[in-house]
């Protein structure tokens, strides 16, 4: 008898983004005639930058040619990006060794791979509302989840609670799906929580590039001690247009290191490399090639080019829910708005009310956990002339 994975009982029956999949497509398929705007899940709708296009070509012609065909590649990354990106972390002061950047094929698997380092003992805390990677891939693996709140009072930025103990903590800055961004301040006490108690730190920066806020962090390893407790996962999805592409990469420090259930002190650098090089193949030369050129001072005002025009998208969405007089967070450094639904309404009570009277689509809230209830997220990725169109739709019907 072959015995599966109980845990994924634990889990719902679908995906959220499956779910509102279903209901579009059900809606469409009864309502052909009603132009549908997707302000849903977070996909990008402007191209990839000339740049990138330009040495995506290149390395495929590389590809075609004997002396520079190029067969397996080393799992953790090709150094060319690998030093690309130490070049990049030190232009907002942090200082990284190649060896320390593993280039992977996006944020989303890297965060729930991770936790293949980890020992299923170990005590997880997950902030709610939450993307559901992080819950779900936990659940898989059975470990205890405990929850930090995120709520209208703490800005739906949660803070470390002496009283809460735990060993796994997930943040995510700009956070998805409320938007809302941490501090220095801020994370100064998470990573003084994390090294007083043992912990580890995941996180998710693959919404750094919205930040406009100097004062913001861009990465966690811009506080101090953060290298001894935290792993930074980050993805060109949104930072470059990577979301069919597929690129990103993770940040373990040489100077994390934890012990064994058996007392013995292991690198988690050298672990996430073992793990790598047993269940990854790396991420194509042609790919890797895109994503430096990503990183150079052409590429880097072509996508920041690409990252504005998603910028003024949610500025116009935000103008339109503050002449509503609706909250709302996020949206100035991040492309995710998270609006309190009005009237009162459920969240996927809003979904239907969008969806149905003015065909937008968006996330309910309460997808991301309890404390989403009530509450709905809308993103900046759809195109100009869609985005003035469902704000026209907005400002008409709320």
């Amino acid at each position: 008898m072959a015995w599966v994975n109980e845990n994924f009982t634990a889990l719902q029956d679908s995906y959220l983004f499956s779910q509102v999949a279903h209901k579009v497509a059900a809606y469409s398929a009864a309502h052909p005639e009603q132009k549908i705007i997707r302000l849903g899940i977070g996909d990008v709708t402007l191209p990839l930058a000339p740049v990138v296009v330009e040495a995506m070509q290149k390395a495929a012609a590389e590809m075609g040619v004997k002396e520079t065909f190029r067969g397996y590649g080393p799992e953790q990354g090709y150094g060319f990006l690998q030093e690309a990106l130490v070049k990049y972390y030190a232009g907002f002061g942090v200082t990284l060794e190649t060896s320390e950047v593993f280039i992977s094929d996006g944020a989303k698997s890297d965060c729930g791979n991770i936790t293949d380092i980890f020992d299923d003992a170990n005590v997880i805390l997950v902030p709610d509302p939450v993307y559901p990677v992080y819950l779900d891939t936990n659940r898989m693996r059975g470990r205890k989840i405990r929850f930090m709140e995120g709520t209208p009072e703490n800005g739906f930025l949660p803070m470390p609670d002496p009283a809460v103990k735990a060993d796994i903590i997930y943040l995510c800055s700009p956070n998805n799906p409320t938007g809302a961004a941490y501090s220095k301040a801020q994370l100064k006490e998470w990573v003084a929580y994390a090294r007083q108690n043992g912990a580890v730190i995941l996180y998710d920066a693959a919404y750094e590039a919205f930040i406009e806020d100097g004062e913001l962090p861009r990465s966690i390893f811009q506080i101090e001690g953060a290298k001894e407790c935290a792993i930074e996962l980050c993805s060109l999805s949104k930072t470059a247009g990577f979301t069919g592409t597929r690129c990103g990469y993770t940040v373990v420090p040489l100077a994390l290191k934890r012990k064994t259930k058996s007392g013995k002190e292991l690198s988690l650098n050298k672990m996430w490399l073992r793990r790598q090089t047993t269940k990854f193949n790396g991420v194509p030369y042609v790919v890797q090639r895109a994503a430096e050129a990503v990183f150079t001072p052409e590429g880097q005002k072509q996508c920041r080019a690409n990252l504005a025009y998603y910028k003024e998208n949610a500025r116009l969405i935000g103008q339109a829910l503050e002449e509503k007089g609706i909250l709302y967070y996020g949206g100035t450094n991040s492309p995710y708005i998270w609006l309190q639904c009005p009237r009162q309404m459920k969240s996927w009570e809003f979904f239907d009310f969008l969806l149905e009277k003015l065909g937008i689509v968006g996330t309910p809230g309460s997808g991301f956990g309890s404390r989403g209830e009530g509450w709905f997220r809308l993103t900046a990725f759809a195109s100009r002339e869609a985005t003035e169109e469902a704000v026209a739709r907005l400002r008409k019907q709320l």
